[in-house]
């Protein structure tokens, strides 16, 4: 089962991570001062994820692929791991249009 991770980077701000079934991460959002923030991305995520509109496919200076997805207002919620291949890069959204919207929660925060 998909699931959304929140964490605490070293800096003390959170993050979250989509993970797919197999526990791959597929997407990771920047640093949010507040937990709250960091859960309204994951909604933004989730409402986003399924239009294919909203992923900027990208190519890193490496020359590896990768993308990130948007919100409505442009601003990016979320962005992936560097691809082998453009196909790759795909089959990564795909997984992210079918696993976000289903994800479950869980807040590694939590004492």
């Amino acid at each position: 089962m998909s699931k959304f991770e929140i964490s605490k980077r070293k800096d003390g701000q959170f993050q979250f991570n989509l993970k797919a079934g197999n526990g791959e991460i597929i997407l990771t959002s920047e640093g949010y001062v507040a937990k709250d923030g960091c859960k309204n991305g994951i909604t933004s995520v989730q409402k986003n994820a399924p239009l294919d509109e909203r992923y900027e496919r990208k190519v890193a200076k490496n020359g590896k692929p990768f993308f990130n997805l948007k919100a409505s207002n442009g601003q990016v919620i979320g962005s992936s791991e560097m691809y082998s291949s453009e196909a790759a890069r795909d089959k990564g959204i795909e997984s992210v249009k079918k696993n976000a919207p289903i994800a479950t929660l869980s807040d590694l925060t939590i004492e």
